[in-house]
C-alpha cells in the first residue's frame, strides 16, 4: 500500500494543495484513498468536509501522536499532509510510514533556504540510529511558478544542483483556489477547464504511479 508524504518544514508552500489534488487523482483512478491530516491547521480535513458526496470517495484520517499507526484495512493508497516545522520524533515517525516523500517549494529565497536545510536534514537522518532503515523515495515540485520570472529562474538553478528528482513547476493559477473552496481536485471537473494544469501534472502522476523495482 503506497503512502505518499507531502512535507516541507516551511509553511505556506502548497502542501495541502498537493495533498488534496494527489488524493483526488488517486481516487479518480479507482483507488481506495485515505487522506491523512497531520497539520494542526486541518486544511485537508476541511477540504474533505466540502467534498461533494457524488465524487469518488476519499476517506479522512486524523493522525495523532508520535506512534506509527497502520491505516484501516481496505485502503489501497494513503496521502499524508504534514505540518510546518516538521522535525524530530514526528518527522522520523512519518518517514517510517512513507514510501514516497514529495516536497513542494515556491520560488522565493526563504523557501529555497528552508528546503535546502530540510533536504540536508533528511540526508543526516540516514545515519541516525533511531531513523528508519528504509528511506522514502524523494522528489521535488515547484509551486505557484510564474513563467519567465527571475525568481523561477533562480529556483530552477537551485534545483539543478540538488541531485534530487524534480517533477516540474506548477503554475500560479486561481484554479487551485477555486477548486479547493468546493472540495474539488483537478480530476473532478471537465478536463478542458484545467487543461494546462493537467499537462503540468503529467510527470507528477507518472511518479505517483511508478512502483519501485
Amino acid at each position: 500500500m503506497p503512502v505518499i508524504l507531502i512535507a516541507n518544514p516551511k509553511g505556506g508552500v502548497g502542501k495541502s494543495t498537493l495533498s488534496t489534488n494527489i488524493a483526488g487523482y488517486l481516487a479518480s483512478q479507482g483507488h481506495s484513498v485515505m487522506l491523512g491530516d497531520v497539520d494542526k491547521q486541518q486544511s485537508a480535513r476541511r477540504w474533505l468536509a466540502l467534498r461533494p458526496s457524488h465524487l469518488p470517495r476519499i476517506q479522512g484520517w486524523d493522525f495523532e501522536g508520535d506512534q506509527v499507526v497502520k491505516p484501516p484495512k481496505g485502503v489501497s493508497h494513503v496521502v499524508l499532509d504534514s505540518p510546518a516545522g516538521l522535525d524530530g520524533k514526528r518527522l522520523k515517525t512519518l518517514l517510517k510510514l512513507a514510501d514516497k516523500l514529495l516536497m513542494p517549494l515556491q520560488p522565493s529565497l526563504f523557501d529555497i533556504q528552508a528546503s535546502f536545510d530540510f533536504i540536508q536534514r533528511l540526508r543526516e537522518l540516514r545515519g541516525d540510529e533511531d531513523s528508519p532503515k528504509r528511506q522514502p523515495e524523494l522528489a521535488l515540485v515547484g509551486m505557484r511558478a510564474k513563467e519567465g520570472t527571475l525568481s523561477v529562474q533562480q529556483l530552477q538553478g537551485f534545483l539543478e544542483g540538488l541531485e534530487v528528482p524534480v517533477l516540474g513547476m506548477l503554475r500560479d493559477t486561481q484554479n487551485y483556489v477555486q477548486l479547493a473552496a468546493h472540495g474539488l481536485s483537478l480530476w473532478d471537473v471537465a478536463p478542458s477547464r484545467v487543461e494546462r494544469d493537467l499537462a503540468q501534472w503529467a510527470p507528477l502522476t507518472a511518479w505517483l504511479d511508478a512502483r519501485k523495482a
